[in-house]
């Protein structure tokens, strides 16, 4: 199959679009426990820009208590920052780093036949997770279309071995340091079979992201055709339905050719799904061979769609920037407080029926 021919003009990037090197001896570390254990990353398959600063765990700010004066009186963001500050943080894409779909931005390899999956993979993930001394744990794959389940039962699997190993979440008696492992789970739409959303759904993840990755006129000349917007609205919105104590979280590519009213009709949408966390991030052309960059948005103007999705359609969460992608780490943070505070209101809740049963 030939290649689309390359645009006459590429866009040149803007000076905005600077990611941190990555040379660090914490990103060798987390590469080479990748490569022992035979994993495979998003970051390193996709080509993420921000691998340099997630695996490095580069800042040179030092971490805070999060119980301390000081931390009360900050911003979001600042908190965001120095919570993760010196720590290195990896999305592990599980099933293999090959998929089956054929999606125009995405620079992960594919194959209409992958090779099997590896039965140790979960053991090996925990293995991962253990030796970087994680509490916050992002799984993605591939799509399987080659598989019965499309690899769902595989997921599950990770996904429960990661919990028995370091626990659920749980808070203590005065509702603020956290134990137990968080989960998320970014996956593949399972050709709109909730039944396979539904085994992934409740295998004890915190956190069900998929991703709508652009508006809803962009889909065909974005994404494989087998994905569709719709059918990802239904996966999102069914997550709620079999898990509704889990966060729903979708990420949308800015710089496609999209019009405001295309993100503000998506968002809307999305929010009548019920989704709680958008993310939206700047398109990078992989290779000559994938989509072209249509515009570069301003960092000024993810800002403004930062406080629209969470001042006009309700999320209650949007990580917005040039590199933001969708398990960026800054997002992470602030999950992981959502899902301490979904804790403690079910602690709260229960604790309240305890004392009305007795009465």
């Amino acid at each position: 199959k030939k290649a689309p021919p390359r645009p006459a003009k590429i866009l040149p990037k803007p000076k905005w679009l600077k990611a941190s090197p990555a040379t660090s001896p914490k990103y060798h570390e987390l590469r080479n426990t990748v490569r022992s254990l035979g994993l495979a990353t998003v970051c390193e398959e996709a080509k993420c820009p921000n691998i340099g600063e997630c695996w490095g765990g580069s800042s040179q700010k030092k971490p805070i208590d999060p119980d301390s004066e000081e931390y009360a009186n900050m911003s979001e963001e600042e908190k965001a920052e120095r919570a993760h500050a010196g720590t290195a943080t990896a999305t592990i894409m599980i099933m293999g780093d090959t998929c089956t779909r054929g999606c125009s931005f995405c620079a992960v390899k594919t194959s209409r036949k992958p090779p099997p999956l590896d039965e140790e993979e979960p053991k090996k993930v925990a293995e991962a997770v253990k030796s970087w001394g994680l509490d916050y744990v992002v799984l993605t794959s591939v799509d399987r279309d080659d598989l019965e389940d499309q690899g769902a039962g595989h997921f599950r699997r990770v996904v429960q071995n990661l919990k028995e190993r370091g626990g659920n979440v749980t808070v203590d008696e005065d509702g603020k340091k956290e134990r137990g492992i968080i989960v998320e789970a970014l996956t593949p739409d399972f050709r709109g079979d909730l039944d396979l959303v539904s085994l992934v759904a409740t295998s004890g993840l915190d956190v069900y992201a998929h991703n709508i990755e652009t508006v809803e006129r962009l889909q065909k000349r974005v994404r494989d055709h087998r994905a569709g917007y719709h059918q990802s609205l239904s996966v999102l919105r069914h997550v709620k339905t079999v898990n509704p104590n889990a966060l729903t979280k979708t990420s949308i590519m800015l710089g496609l050719g999209e019009s405001d009213e295309d993100i503000r009709a998506t968002m809307r949408d999305l929010s009548d799904n019920g989704v709680d966390v958008v993310t939206f991030g700047q398109y990078l052309q992989p290779s000559r061979r994938h989509l072209p960059v249509k515009e570069y948005v301003t960092p000024e103007k993810y800002e403004e769609w930062r406080v629209e999705a969470e001042e006009v359609y309700g999320f209650r969460y949007c990580a917005s920037g040039p590199l933001v992608r969708s398990s960026y780490k800054a997002g992470e943070f602030f999950l992981k407080n959502m899902v301490r505070e979904h804790e403690r209101e079910r602690k709260k809740k229960a604790e309240e029926e305890a004392k009305l049963s007795v009465v």
